[in-house]
């Protein structure tokens, strides 16, 4: 018998206050990295024009199980980035443009003297693995369509600790329902400062926004995550 689970539809409602609350501080971030590549003045409008397109999309964020779902977190920084997408596009600036902005304020937060220190958790490790696994099986529930789905790997200590491969993915679904799927693929790449940032090195060979059939992630905690500029997609693409 399938199990039907409780969409809250007013989730992200009540925590509106929240939500913009978390992208005022994500605008402080990516401020300077603007004004850098434009100019000041351009930085205040667009992120004016960011936030507006936020608010409209936080009542269209599909519930995938709200706080009792760790991804929930994952999921809503996503759309942050693609109100800033859907601003900058209105700009006529690429999808390219808005990825290198969003990746150089990330990379501005790797601390190069922290980033070989393991995340928080990490010194309890079969603590940490054991979460972990859980959130990957509870995912092949597939409890609400909008959701991702993954399964956890095992590394054995060898050449990652643990690793995910997703087979679907929340973001991939959103951005597509909102006509952005040429920004998700730079979407993706901001993995790689977003782990550094958080002490957890990070490799990877295939992502579903670039066709393959997974995203197969491989994470090992403690590691320096090398970041780089442009993405192979793109040096790719420039080749062609």
């Amino acid at each position: 018998m399938t199990v039907k689970y409780a969409v809250d539809e007013r989730y992200y409602l009540r925590k509106k206050p929240e939500l913009l609350k978390k992208f005022d501080e994500e605008c402080e971030l990516w401020r300077p990295v603007i004004i850098k590549s434009y100019h000041e003045e351009f930085a205040g409008g667009i992120l004016w024009e960011a936030r507006k397109e936020f608010e409209s999309l936080i009542p269209q964020i599909p519930y995938i199980g709200g706080d009792e779902n760790r991804r929930t977190q994952t999921f809503v920084e996503s759309v942050i980035s693609l109100a800033l997408y859907r601003a900058m596009k209105k700009h006529a600036k690429t999808a390219e443009e808005t990825g290198k902005l969003l990746y150089d304020a990330l990379a501005a937060r790797v601390d190069k003297t922290k980033q070989t220190m393991p995340p928080k958790g990490w010194e309890d490790r079969e603590k940490y693995l054991k979460e972990r696994r859980k959130g990957a099986e509870e995912s092949q529930e597939r409890r609400y369509p909008g959701d991702y789905v993954y399964h956890f790997v095992s590394g054995h200590g060898r050449r990652f600790d643990y690793g995910y491969d997703y087979t679907e993915c929340a973001s991939i679904k959103f951005f597509h329902a909102q006509d952005a799927d040429d920004f998700m693929p730079f979407y993706c790449y901001l993995d790689y400062p977003s782990c550094g940032a958080r002490g957890l090195g990070l490799t990877r060979t295939k992502t579903l926004a670039e066709g393959h059939g997974k995203c197969n992630h491989r994470f090992r905690p403690g590691v320096e995550t090398v970041l780089i500029w442009p993405p192979q997609f793109v040096k790719r693409g420039r080749t062609k």
